[in-house]
């Protein structure tokens, strides 16, 4: 790199060089000659001669010695830049060939070259944070789905042994143990599916207008049966009115996941509310139960994948510790946005849903006022 900046730098200045030669030649003596001759310097005279001679001397000297001090300046920026571009262009390549073998934790340092080259370092940077950050997400993913299925088939391949060395025998109970284990896979299977669709949502969502009260209405009657066989009082507090623009299918999805949440949740007797109201662009639905509860640390972490508080999502309740990611995922590509509030362990926990009534998208395509059913 140093030798090829060098030699461009050699190259313009040679050509600077000949051109200022030639004009020199070419066009400074005839000029010069004018300026004697109107000075009073007779014509062919040893005066005239002297004076050219002087001056095609005083040329020579004057752009040789600009052409020295150029070709010097240039070669030591050009050589001092170059060193800096090469030492910067090496560590970048060298960044790059690590995080080509693994190594995200890898990060450049900014060459101070202008804004061009900060920049490139700077997203350069951002990229391995974020392959970092991918990286370690597909690790924990990767350890979460393994342990997730380690229990289920544990149980299985014990019962099978088991059975196969006459300890057990195939009845009832015995079936009744296997199918729910097996019926656990399932379930993780179809969940995983579920959240991997979600994450993807943003291309499968079909908004539509959905009337709030209907859909409340809907999903506490889908799960009216579950509630009923659990001794667990669903009440619904739907709405008077009020439509919003969004996918009603994938909505329910969201809704009937909390109600399950919270009915695992909830001991028998216990109650849990469904309600939905407006609150300016908002349409905001909340299902609170007096179950379980959540402690404060586990909070922030409740939507993570897998993520299970000891005491407050249980891994005997059934769960896969995916439903919540994958509401979060489905309401984050509606525009919105999901919270969880808790007073603590044995006080209960409220799930709330904010959706705007229109999408952003929607309002700049159809700007009249949004509908309301009568």
């Amino acid at each position: 790199m140093l030798r090829r900046l060098l030699l461009a730098q050699a190259l313009v200045l040679v050509a600077g060089g000949v051109t200022t030669w030639v004009v020199a030649l070419v066009v400074g003596p005839p000029l010069f000659r004018d300026h004697l001759h109107q000075a009073g310097v007779a014509h062919n005279s040893n005066e005239q001669f002297h004076a050219e001679q002087a001056f095609q001397h005083a040329t020579a000297l004057s752009i040789a010695v600009a052409i020295t001090v150029a070709a010097t300046t240039a070669f030591v920026v050009t050589a001092y830049l170059s060193r800096r571009l090469q030492r910067s262009v090496a560590e970048l390549s060298a960044a790059a060939s690590a995080i080509a073998e693994g190594r995200y934790d890898i990060r450049v340092s900014s060459p101070q070259l202008g804004d061009e080259f900060d920049g490139l370092a700077v997203a350069f940077n951002r990229m391995a944070e974020r392959l970092q950050a991918v990286e370690s997400t597909r690790r924990q993913l990767f350890s979460d789905l393994a342990h997730e299925i380690r229990t289920p088939v544990s149980v299985l391949e014990a019962y099978l042994e088991a059975i196969e060395d006459g300890v057990k025998a195939l009845d009832p109970p015995t079936m009744s143990i296997l199918r729910e284990q097996t019926g656990r896979l399932v379930r993780f299977s179809a969940d995983a599916a579920a959240l991997a669709r979600a994450e993807e949502a943003h291309v499968a969502i079909a908004p539509e207008w959905v009337d709030a009260g209907e859909l409340v209405s809907a999903v506490s009657a889908a799960a009216a049966d579950r509630y009923t066989a659990k001794n667990v009082t669903v009440d619904i507090h739907p709405p008077a009115a009020g439509r919003l623009w969004a996918d009603g299918q994938r909505l329910s999805q969201v809704l009937s996941n909390l109600l399950d949440n919270a009915l695992r949740h909830t001991p028998p007797g216990g109650h849990v509310t469904l309600a939905a109201d407006q609150k300016g662009n908002d349409v905001t639905f909340t299902v609170t139960d007096d179950g379980d509860g959540i402690a404060a640390e586990h909070l922030p972490r409740v939507f993570e994948r897998f993520y299970r508080a000891d005491s407050a999502r249980d891994r005997g309740r059934g769960g896969s510790g995916i439903g919540l990611a994958i509401a979060q995922a489905l309401i984050e590509a509606h525009g919105g946005h999901i919270m969880v509030a808790s007073q603590g362990l044995g006080h209960g926990t409220t799930f709330t849903v904010a959706l705007p009534i229109r999408s952003p998208a929607s309002a700049q395509d159809h700007p009249q006022a949004v509908p309301t059913s009568s």
